[in-house]
């Protein structure tokens, strides 16, 4: 049954990425409005997480957001479809702008380790590419459960001649080894990790469990740390991508005061784009102790 899922995942992939561009958008958004319209669980998750983070915003405002937000979501969803898909260059022509490119390039240029630090807003799968055609970084991610989607995922994701590490022992020992040579790496910040593994520590106003595996690599400054994200464009006709520097609290020794840094900046840009980030995480399933559970 797996297997036969699996298959039916890759062919409306394959179907997505058949598409003109626009169309591409319409049908993303198409699917996204009717996440909004249909009562289903990822809409109920997405609620819960804008009413908890925007406390500000009245039922109204935040339904307006909603709307928003999984229109957004279903775009990523057949844009990732097409980086999935397409030739690598192909994904790579949809980046309109780019800011703070010298900061990747200092960052190469010094000579240590670089950590490509960026969160589930606006579209990881284009950037993905884009950062694989800037250096030979290994990409760290968490594999799907349907094997069919993982060795498409797993291929696709290496056009450039660059590396994939899944989220298992093995992966992670390949991420420290790359930055400890000199090497670069990718990292997402935001998917809530072991409590063992990480912290709790302030997201948009709320306590989130956040992983302190970026804070261990960049401690002491025995790397360096770039923020990179793509985000989409107002007209939908591609994407700007935007590197920034790493603060300089994330490469304390004290691995809690790194982790918050770290959840400030990815906060800022959530804020700045609210409805590109993936509310459909349970970004906040585990809570603190005596804390009720969200979902």
């Amino acid at each position: 049954m797996d297997k036969l899922k699996g298959w039916l995942v890759v062919g409306f992939l394959r179907l997505f990425a058949l598409l003109p561009w626009r169309a591409v958008q319409a049908v993303g958004a198409a699917i996204g409005w009717l996440m909004w319209k249909l009562p289903n669980r990822s809409r109920e998750v997405a609620r819960i997480n804008l009413t908890r983070c925007f406390p500000e915003l009245d039922a109204a405002a935040v339904d307006r957001l909603l709307r928003r937000s999984l229109m957004d979501i279903g775009r990523t969803l057949t844009e990732s479809a097409c980086a999935w898909i397409w030739p690598a260059e192909r994904s790579i022509a949809l980046i309109r702008e780019v800011e703070g490119l010298e900061v990747l390039e200092q960052a190469l240029a010094s000579g240590k380790g670089v950590v490509g630090i960026t969160s589930h807003l606006g579209n990881w799968e284009v950037l993905n590419h884009y950062y694989c055609s800037l250096c030979k970084p290994i990409i760290f991610y968490r594999p799907p459960k349907l094997k069919a989607v993982d060795e498409l995922l797993q291929k696709q994701r290496v056009q450039l001649g660059n590396r994939v590490a899944p989220s298992t022992k093995e992966g992670i020992l390949s991420v420290i080894k790359e930055v400890r040579r000199g090497g670069a790496v990718g990292i997402p910040a935001d998917p809530e990790p072991a409590e063992t593994a990480g912290f709790f520590v302030p997201f948009l106003g709320v306590q989130a469990l956040t992983s302190k595996f970026v804070a261990g690599m960049l401690a002491g400054g025995k790397a360096v740390g770039v923020f990179i994200h793509a985000l989409r464009l107002e007209d939908g006709s591609g994407f700007k991508v935007i590197f920034e520097a790493a603060p300089e609290e994330m490469y304390s020794t004290d691995a809690e005061t790194s982790v918050a840094a770290m959840s400030r900046v990815v906060e800022r840009y959530v804020r700045t784009w609210p409805s590109q980030y993936m509310w459909t995480m349970k970004r906040f399933k585990k809570r603190p102790a005596g804390e009720p559970r969200w979902y």
